[in-house]
């Protein structure tokens, strides 16, 4: 069996450009992995292996890969940086016990960083801070380091002092040796030498090496207290009080340097093996019965326990779908029967294969701690569970945002539609915050992502990995409608006219209910006028009409439906008369209710040059934005504001010309809220003639 001290399960997660691609580059290039580094903008790197992350130069998808360090075994996730792909960093974390969180050395703690930090706050991931692109104009380690603890809340524990910076950048001082590592060929990462640390610097160097020491003893009382006595704990202590800190996410050691230039990523590799945790280390998945509920047992780290692995990722590729699995416990074997807990079916493991980005290695048999692909799957989806069909029991499943705009696509001529329709499966089941459905009103084929870019990418997939040219509508806007009024009311539904009679009535009130609640049912009946049996149809037939509101036939958002007394026929009612006499009081009541439309809100962030500050805000309150902050940097200053997804189409074009190309901005879902009136009526009369055409 494996030691499985030796290994890490790591992920790179970043703001776009901050250089997580180039840093798991450099680490591919330290551990022997890959013998020539390959560049971004180049579009020649390892992990972005997909035609359309080397025509853009960002990561798309998470790419996985293995390599060795120090005798320990690194299993790397490199994540993309941008908003639209922030699911593919959300499984990631997932599935990860620690993590690298790359920021750029001028840009700081960006809008995609601040996500990406509490998606692993949510799901308790250890990590260390890389401060990448020292050599970077405007670049400022201690700032980064201040933002780190203002802006994410968080407590960056300094490890590493940068000598030099911007273009005399060359090396840093590790604190807890006080010795320099100089990096004399940025083209070559092994060209340093280890000395003593400059003489200008000792004061920093000593003020700052107390301060960690400090932080550090914290995590031991014995020690503590020899500290205060004036007994300094060798550098052995300090790195296992590093290591218990990091892993129970007191603090997040801080590393700094140049992944582009070769410097500082050494240091990188050490704290990971010194301070990140193994798969041991980590708290256990809690395990859940077939029904969902906690069952109080862990899906211990062992490879001796039953059989649990979570799929986190279906990738399809030359060879048929590709299913990534994190093995949490228990061992899997090449021609296995396992059992998916979600569909209830047993799978057979065709084959299984260790990717390095997407070549890949076979083996026989993976054990708890690994994360392999398997091969031959083919009901199993993002987030389902297997385990042994012996001992069956489901993992913590994954929650993926709703989508919030869409865009009819159709195929430019007859003999694509069935590819098309075979290409979007595939394409679903590799994205579950990418999805298809047909407009019932124009017949039309919807794809919904979570922004322009998301989209963009899945019909230029579409046409070049699947062979399908489409034709694209304009965006539409995922709207949804609401309820501001209270009704009472009662409905009858009465049918006796030969034959077995159907009758089932009602008395309820429909309320609005509290914001992101979605749905809420109650019954108050007393005294049996509506049997028990049949309040589950009723709840189910009135969620089942939310799906398509009365205003513009957008799904209704927070609503209460209280049942509050009604009557029932011995022989004629049943579970369909109340089902049917549900669906005609929604269509009899909530016109009555004050429906109003929402709009989805984009949390904005905008970087423009200091000359440009002007007219951005301008034109963000020109798309009716509210500015929410702004915040002046080193290289230009930091918009926030909350804006309608309908204003900001198109707006990265409208930007560069705004701010001669300089303009960067992202933007992810932040809340529903009420349209203004002239917006509303321009949707409804839309939505009234799209059914008129129909």
């Amino acid at each position: 069996m494996k030691d499985l001290s030796v290994y890490r399960n790591i992920g790179i997660f970043a703001h776009v450009d901050a250089g997580k691609t180039t840093t798991t580059e450099r680490i591919l290039k330290l551990t022997g992995k890959i013998h020539k580094t390959g560049e971004v903008h180049d579009g020649e790197a390892t992990t972005d292996f997909m035609d359309q992350e080397q025509e853009r130069g960002i990561t798309i998808q998470s790419a996985a890969t293995s390599c060795q360090w120090d005798n320990h075994t690194l299993n790397i996730i490199d994540t993309p940086g941008h908003v639209d792909f922030t699911i593919e960093v959300y499984r990631s974390l997932k599935v990860l016990d620690g993590g690298v969180g790359v920021f750029c050395g001028s840009g700081g703690v960006e809008p995609q960083s601040e996500t990406n930090w509490r998606y692993a706050n949510e799901s308790e991931v250890a990590r260390i801070i890389f401060v990448n692109k020292l050599d970077r104009v405007g670049a400022d380690y201690f700032r980064v380091v201040k933002q780190v603890e203002d802006v994410l809340a968080a407590n960056p524990l300094v490890m590493v002092l940068p000598i030099g910076i911007e273009d005399n950048f060359t090396g840093v001082v590790d604190l807890l040796t006080r010795k320099a590592w100089i990096w004399s060929d940025p083209n070559d990462p092994t060209s340093y030498e280890i000395t003593d640390a400059p003489e200008d610097m000792q004061d920093l160097v000593e003020e700052w090496r107390e301060k960690l020491i400090e932080t550090a003893v914290e995590q031991d009382d014995d020690l503590l207290e020899q500290y205060l006595e004036g007994n300094e704990p060798s550098v052995e202590d300090i790195k296992k009080c590093v290591r218990k800190g990091t892993i129970a996410l007191d603090f997040f050691p801080t590393y700094c340097g140049s992944a582009f230039k070769n410097k500082g990523v050494q240091n990188v590799l050490n704290a990971v093996v010194d301070f990140l945790p193994n798969p041991t280390e980590v708290k256990p998945q809690p395990e859940m019965d077939l029904d969902g509920k906690e069952t109080g047992n862990f899906a211990e780290v062992s490879a001796d326990k039953p059989l649990r692995a979570l799929a986190f990722k279906i990738m399809d590729d030359r060879y048929g779908a590709l299913t990534f699995t994190r093995i949490y416990s228990g061992v899997i074997k090449k021609g296995d029967s396992v059992l998916n807990t979600f569909t209830g079916k047993t799978e057979r493991i065709g084959r299984i294969v260790e990717m390095h980005a997407d070549s890949r290695q076979e083996l026989e048999t993976a054990q708890a701690g690994d994360i392999v692909a398997l091969l031959g799957m083919k009901n199993t989806r993002t987030g389902h569970t297997l385990a042994d069909p012996k001992n069956p029991a489901t993992l913590e499943p994954m929650v993926f945002p709703d989508p919030v705009i869409s865009i009819a696509i159709s195929p430019k001529d007859k003999a694509g539609t069935e590819k098309m329709g075979v290409a979007l499966n595939k394409m679903v089941q590799e994205d579950p915050s990418f999805q298809v459905a047909t407009d019932e009103d124009s017949g039309e084929t919807l794809i919904k992502g979570m922004g322009e870019l998301h989209l963009d990418i899945k019909v230029d997939i579409l046409r070049r990995t699947h062979n399908v040219d489409v034709e694209m509508g304009k965006p539409q806007v995922a709207y949804r409608e609401t309820i501001t009024r209270t009704i009472e009311d009662s409905y009858t539904h009465k049918k006796q006219s030969g034959g077995s009679g159907q009758y089932g009535k009602i008395d309820y009130k429909i309320e609005p209910a509290e914001k992101n609640v979605g749905y809420e049912f109650e019954s108050k009946v007393t005294g049996g006028n509506v049997p028990r049996e049949y309040w589950g149809a009723i709840e189910k037939a009135f969620q089942s009409c939310m799906v398509e509101g009365t205003l513009a036939g957008y799904p209704l958002l927070d609503v209460k439906f209280t049942l509050l007394d009604g009557g029932f026929h011995a022989v004629d009612s049943s579970a369909l008369a109340f089902e049917i006499a549900t669906k005609a009081a929604y269509r009899q009541s909530i016109p009555k209710a004050g429906v109003q439309l929402l709009e989805p809100i984009m949390k904005v962030d905008v970087f423009s040059p200091d000359d440009n500050v002007g007219d951005v805000i301008g034109d963000l309150n020109r798309r009716r934005g509210m500015i929410k902050s702004q915040d002046a940097g080193a290289t230009g200053v930091r918009v926030k504001a909350d804006a309608p997804l309908a204003e900001m189409f198109g707006y990265i074009g409208h930007l560069r010309t705004l701010t001669s190309g300089r303009g960067q901005f992202s933007m992810e879902f932040s809340h529903y809220s009420p349209c203004p009136a002239n917006v509303a009526e321009e949707v409804i009369r839309e939505a009234q003639e799209r059914k008129a055409a129909k």
